[in-house]
């Protein structure tokens, strides 16, 4: 995560009803479809969502955390969360040195 001064150039996003039009300049006709990104997934991801159509989650522990943080009572345990950073910042130096 790059921490300092943010870009403040936006990108332009077709207004409801306006997305088969060609702007003006461009060279895509109305209609047609434009490539869209790629994204790739860390090996710990690809597994969780193998074989499923959709993500799942526990609502009920969603619900309990709800509760924990607004009654101040929520514990983060930080030594886990330093452990998952170091194991993906490793898992992307790997994928970037091949």
């Amino acid at each position: 995560m790059k921490i300092g001064p943010h870009d403040l150039k936006t990108a332009a996003v077709p207004i409801a009803g306006e997305r088969n039009k060609t702007l003006p300049g461009a060279s895509t006709p109305p209609g047609a479809t434009e490539a869209s990104a790629t994204v790739d997934l860390s090996a710990s991801a690809s597994l969780r969502t193998q074989g499923r159509g959709e993500v799942a989650f526990d609502q009920a522990k969603v619900d309990r955390m709800t509760v924990a943080i607004r009654e101040g009572t929520y514990k983060v345990n930080a030594g886990a969360i330093a452990d998952k950073l170091i194991a993906n910042a490793e898992e992307l130096l790997v994928r970037t040195q091949r």
